[in-house]
């Protein structure tokens, strides 16, 4: 009898579904490492405006003073985000010695992930004795979303 060498139709399906599982896999992990790189890249811009905006109002008794075009300009970073979106930055109106930065353009998800990490310098988080992230924001399905973080006095 002639023994034949080869593979089943079975061992051809078994594989081809175990080589997709970890191609899907390796798809969500990459997914996930390109948004922790965002949110990171986001979190340095912030920090690299708060201390810019500081550097250069700091002098002021109020940051009424803000010009988006030249506090980006000054500190030489861009006001788009990694996001697609833009950065913000604003006076707030019920106090002066107070500035707001905003995150546009996001997503549920990603604006959901922002507004609960730990803005450290902020106002919000500061006033909470460390117990709340110090941004706000309505995170909203289907909306471009936008994070508030207010830092100063």
């Amino acid at each position: 009898m002639r023994q034949e060498s080869g593979r089943s139709m079975i061992e051809m399906v078994g594989v081809l579904a175990i080589m997709g599982m970890l191609t899907a896999t390796a798809f969500a992990l990459i997914s996930l490492g390109i948004n922790r790189q965002k949110q990171a890249r986001v979190v340095d811009d912030v920090v690299t405006m708060v201390a810019g905006v500081r550097s250069l109002l700091g002098d002021y008794d109020d940051f009424s003073n803000i010009d988006n075009a030249t506090i980006f300009g000054a500190i030489s970073v861009s006001n788009k985000n990694p996001y697609g979106g833009t950065y913000e930055l604003s006076v707030d109106s019920s106090n002066t010695r107070q500035f707001i930065v905003k995150i546009n353009g996001l997503t549920k998800s990603d604006c959901e992930a922002l507004k609960t990490k730990a803005w450290t310098e902020s106002v919000g988080y500061v006033s909470s004795d460390h117990k709340e992230s110090g941004a706000s924001a309505n995170c909203v399905d289907g909306k471009e979303n936008v994070v508030s973080i207010v830092y100063g006095e």
